[in-house]
C-alpha cells in the first residue's frame, strides 16, 4: 500500500457491486474508506488517543472476519500514521445496516452494496454482534489455533446470552455489560503483543486464586501478520460496588476536613508523623482519630491487605517466566535511568515554557523546580541500583484510587493495562512492588488537594492552613496503610528490602510519579499543578 494519503478515485453516493462478505477486498472501497471519511470519524472518538498530533493518514494494516454461521462482521487493524514520524494501532469492528434509524452518530460511511442502500457503522453499537462475540467466547474450543482465537475460562459457566449495554464513558476502550453479569472490555489501542489487562487477569484469577479483582472469564485475539498474538477483547466478572475509590476518598476526606470548624481544631497544633513512619492504628495520636475518625483508617488497612495480597500473588511464581520474580541489576538500572530521565527533561521544558500561567504557591513551588533541577536529575541517576537486596515483579503499573472499586467493606482491583504514556514492552518490565504503593500515596496526596480544591468556600481555614491539615492527615494514611501492608508481604517472603531500602524506593518511585503527573497538569489544569509540585518538594525537602 502507498506510503501516502489515499485520494479517493470515486465520489458519494458510493456504490459496490460486492456481496459484503467480499467488500473488503474492493481495492475501491478501501480507497473510499480509509480516505478522509475514517479520518472524520476515528479523530472524534474518545477512544483515539493520537488527538495531541497531526494525523498524517490511516492505512488499513490487515483484517479479519468475526463470524458465527452466516453472520460476517470484519475486525479492522487500523495503522494511524502521524506527521511527527511515529504511528498507532486500534482495533475497529464494522458492521453493515439498512436501517436509517439506526446508530445516526455512528455512522462511518453512507454506501449501497449490490444495490441495497445502509451505512458502514462501528460494529459494538450493534446487539447482534455483542451477541456473536458473547456465544464465541462461551463456545470456545479448548486450543485454538485458528487465526482468530476465542478462548473462555474453565471456571465461566453462563453460556445463555440475555442482554447487552453499554458500561458508559471510557477513554481508552470500549467495555459492554453482558447479562447484567459480565464485562467485555474491547480493546480500541492495540500492541504488538497480549495486552497486559489480559495477561494479569487471567494470572491473577486463574492462575492465582486472588479473589479482589474481576475474575478471567474469556478473551479474543488475532494472530496477526507477523504471527504476533494481539489482544482485542477481554471479559471479566461484572463486580458489584459502590463506584471507586477515588470517589469513596473524596467524600471521607469531605467529611474530614468540615470536622476541622466542627471540632475546633487548631490546625498548628496537631500532632505529626514522619513521611513512611508504618503506624499501627494504636500509634495514631487521638487527636488524629477524633478529626478524622477511625473508620477511614480502617478502610486503608483493608485497602493495603488487598494490594499486598495481590503483590503476594504476583511475587509467588515460579514457572512461568513472564512473572518469576527477578533482581535489580545493571540493564534495569540503565533501562530506567534513560527513562526517567528523558521523561525529566521533558517536564522541566513544560514547566519552563508554561510558568506564565501560574501564579501564588503553585509559581513559587515551580520556580523552586527549576532552581533544584539539577539536584532532583542527581536523585535520578546517582544511585547503584544493583545495590538493592529487594526483587523486581510484575507490578500494576497504573495503581491509583482510580483503579480500585469498593464493595461495601471491601476493595477489588481492576484495570492491569499500564501507564498509558509506556510502551507495551515496557509496561511488561519487572518492577519492585513499591511502585504500586508509590503510585497509590501519590493518589492520597492527590485526594487531599482535589477535596480542597473542590470545597475551598465551605471551609473556614485559610487555603495555608488547610494544605497544612491535608499533608499532617496524608502522613498519617501513608503510615497506618504501609504497617499493613508491608507486614504482610514480608509474613509471606516477597522480598522489599529493608527499612532504608523501601524509604529509598518509595521516595525515587513517588518522585517519578510526581514528575510524571507535573506533565499533564501543567498542560492542562495549572491550577492543579501546585499538587505534584508540592508532592516533589516535600521528598527533595524530606530529612536524611
Amino acid at each position: 500500500m502507498s506510503k501516502k494519503k489515499q485520494d479517493s478515485i470515486l465520489q458519494p453516493p458510493y456504490s459496490f457491486n460486492v456481496a459484503w462478505e467480499n467488500l473488503l477486498d474492493d481495492k475501491n472501497f478501501i480507497k473510499v474508506f480509509l480516505s478522509d471519511v475514517l479520518e472524520a470519524y476515528v479523530v472524534n472518538q474518545r477512544w483515539y488517543g493520537g488527538k495531541a498530533s497531526k494525523l498524517k493518514y490511516i492505512e488499513l494494516r490487515e483484517y479479519f472476519r468475526i463470524q458465527q454461521k452466516g453472520e460476517v462482521y470484519y475486525g479492522l487493524l487500523l495503522e494511524v500514521n502521524f506527521e511527527e514520524a511515529f504511528y498507532q494501532h486500534y482495533f475497529l469492528p464494522i458492521a453493515f445496516v439498512t436501517d436509517e434509524n439506526f446508530a445516526e452518530k455512528e455512522r462511518i460511511l453512507p454506501l449501497s452494496i449490490n444495490g441495497q442502500a445502509g451505512f458502514i457503522i462501528d460494529a459494538i453499537n450493534l446487539e447482534a454482534f455483542r451477541k456473536l462475540v458473547f456465544e464465541r467466547i462461551v463456545n470456545a474450543e479448548p486450543n485454538d489455533t485458528t487465526r482468530v482465537r476465542y478462548h473462555k475460562s474453565l471456571g465461566f459457566h453462563d453460556t445463555v446470552y440475555e442482554s447487552s449495554r453499554f458500561m458508559g464513558l471510557e477513554q481508552s476502550n470500549t467495555s459492554v455489560i453482558i447479562n447484567d453479569k459480565s464485562v467485555i472490555k474491547f480493546f480500541r489501542r492495540i500492541y504488538a503483543d497480549k495486552n497486559p489487562d489480559f495477561e494479569m487477569s487471567q494470572f491473577l484469577s486463574e492462575r492465582k486464586g486472588y479473589k479482589n479483582t474481576p475474575a478471567y472469564q474469556g478473551s479474543i485475539s488475532i494472530m496477526d501478520a507477523d504471527n504476533v498474538n494481539v489482544t482485542i477483547a477481554l471479559m471479566q466478572e461484572l463486580v458489584p460496588n459502590q463506584g471507586d475509590a477515588w470517589e469513596f476518598m473524596l467524600k471521607e476526606l469531605h467529611k474530614i476536613f468540615s470536622n476541622l470548624e466542627y471540632k475546633g481544631i487548631n490546625v498548628h497544633q496537631l500532632p505529626q508523623t514522619e513521611l513512611f513512619e508504618r503506624l499501627n492504628i494504636r500509634d495514631v495520636p487521638p487527636e488524629i482519630i477524633d478529626w478524622a475518625g477511625l473508620n477511614i483508617f480502617i478502610k486503608l488497612q483493608v485497602l493495603a491487605q488487598r494490594t499486598a495480597e495481590m503483590h503476594i500473588a504476583l511475587g509467588s511464581e515460579f514457572e512461568d517466566t513472564a512473572f518469576t520474580p527477578t533482581h535489580f541489576n545493571g540493564d534495569y538500572e540503565v533501562w530506567l535511568k534513560n527513562r526517567l530521565l528523558y521523561q525529566f527533561q521533558n517536564r522541566l521544558n513544560t514547566v519552563e515554557n508554561n510558568l506564565h500561567r501560574l501564579e501564588g504557591l503553585s509559581l513559587d513551588l515551580a520556580k523552586e523546580f527549576l532552581e533544584r533541577k539539577n539536584e532532583i536529575r542527581k536523585r535520578f541517576v546517582t544511585f547503584d541500583w544493583t545495590k538493592l537486596k529487594g526483587e523486581r515483579i510484575r507490578v500494576h503499573g497504573d495503581y491509583h484510587l482510580g483503579q480500585v472499586l469498593v464493595q461495601d467493606d471491601d476493595f477489588y482491583l481492576l484495570d492491569f493495562e499500564g501507564e498509558p504514556e509506556s510502551t507495551i514492552r515496557d509496561r511488561k518490565v519487572k518492577q519492585p512492588p513499591l511502585k504500586d504503593i508509590a503510585g497509590l500515596f501519590r493518589s492520597f496526596h492527590y485526594a487531599v488537594y482535589a477535596t480542597i480544591f473542590n470545597h475551598m468556600e465551605e471551609y473556614a481555614y485559610s487555603q495555608e492552613d488547610l494544605f497544612l491539615a491535608g499533608e499532617i492527615l496524608y502522613r498519617y494514611f501513608i503510615g497506618v496503610f504501609l504497617e499493613t501492608y508491608a507486614s504482610l508481604i514480608q509474613e509471606h517472603n516477597i522480598n522489599i528490602g529493608y527499612r532504608q531500602e523501601r524509604i529509598f524506593l518509595l521516595e525515587y518511585c513517588m518522585l517519578e510519579k510526581a514528575v510524571y503527573e507535573l506533565g499533564y497538569e501543567m498542560n492542562s489544569r495549572p491550577r492543579w499543578a501546585v499538587i505534584p509540585l508540592q508532592g516533589i518538594m516535600s521528598i527533595i525537602n524530606e530529612p536524611k
